[in-house]
């Protein structure tokens, strides 16, 4: 899908405003800011998300003040109004046009007064039930098998999380809980591949065990879930692991959230989780966590790419 020409539906609406939000970098909180700035329509958090979710179709000028929060040209707005107009009118069961029914010549009377308000009460219920079925078919489904169609990114997708980050020959360290019966573990990263290219070494109980591979920077969907498996021979019969990620490539590295998890009697099971940043110091203390040569520490709000299965990466 190249722009708002192409928006023919709810579904492709959607899809665009959340390629623009993520394209935009920026967070719930400051769309909010900046709307308030404008002095145009307000944009709450929860209206922005239930927007970028498919849960509820915004007003026009909801979406415009959307919009230029995202640093969208005033020169594009038109087109996505257009977009807009256009899925409006496809949202309508057929045959209603949104506008009062006008008999040029007659006086209505008390009696054609009360049928018209009955015919516009059953063309609101119609519409209601219209947008209650679309809402259900482009709600993501939730829970460990939830998908989307096609590449409708839904709220479950877009994550603001803390997280910390460091440059060439920084580090990380901290120590997490295994199950000794285990006979595998995986250690899963939540990174921003908006840096492309990261790289880190991997030491456990300090001896040298795996790495972080580079990764292709992706500018739009900007989270991912890095999977590596340790050795089992540094693992087997632990009940705790200490982890060092020692960062070796220019771009630094970066990290928000850690979970652990191992196979025991051929199951995965999660053993652990690390949340990394300053909101979660409590749990980075009871980890034992430390950084070396941090450079910086924020809150940073993306999405996840369209489909479930790209979430996770070797």
């Amino acid at each position: 899908m190249s722009g708002p020409e192409s928006v023919t539906c709810h579904e492709d609406l959607v899809k665009l405003l959340a390629e623009q939000f993520a394209r935009a970098d920026v967070s719930l909180r400051e769309l909010q800011t900046r709307a308030e700035r404008a002095g145009g329509a307000r944009l709450p958090r929860t209206t922005c998300a239930d927007m970028l979710a498919g849960r509820r179709f915004p007003k026009k000028a909801v979406m415009l003040a959307f919009l230029r929060g995202c640093r969208v040209p005033d020169a594009q707005l038109p087109a996505w109004e257009r977009a807009w107009d256009r899925v409006r009118v496809g949202r309508l069961p057929p045959g209603t046009s949104g506008e009062p029914p006008v008999l040029p010549g007659r006086v209505w009377t008390v009696r054609r007064w009360r049928r018209a308000g009955l015919l516009a009460a059953m063309a609101v219920a119609t519409v209601a039930i219209s947008l209650g079925v679309m809402a259900q078919r482009v709600t993501p489904q939730r829970g460990t098998s939830a998908g989307v169609p096609g590449s409708f990114v839904g709220a479950s997708h877009i994550v603001s999380d803390d997280g910390r980050s460091f440059p060439r020959g920084g580090s990380s360290r901290f120590t997490v809980r295994v199950d000794p019966a285990s006979t595998r573990v995986r250690l899963v990263r939540r990174l921003d591949v908006g840096v492309g290219l990261q790289h880190a070494t991997i030491s456990v109980n300090g001896v040298p065990a795996a790495e972080w591979r580079p990764l292709l920077e992706d500018a739009v969907y900007k989270w991912r879930d890095q999977v590596v498996t340790l050795p089992p021979h540094l693992t087997a019969g632990r009940d705790s692991l200490t982890i060092v990620n020692t960062s070796v490539s220019a771009s630094g590295f970066n990290e928000f959230f850690y979970t652990v998890e191992n196979e025991v009697d051929g199951g995965w099971t999660v053993a652990d989780r690390l949340d990394v940043g300053r909101g979660h110091v409590a749990g980075e203390a009871a980890h034992g966590y430390r950084v070396a040569g941090e450079d910086w520490a924020d809150v940073q709000t993306f999405a996840y790419p369209p489909r479930r299965a790209d979430w996770r990466v070797r």
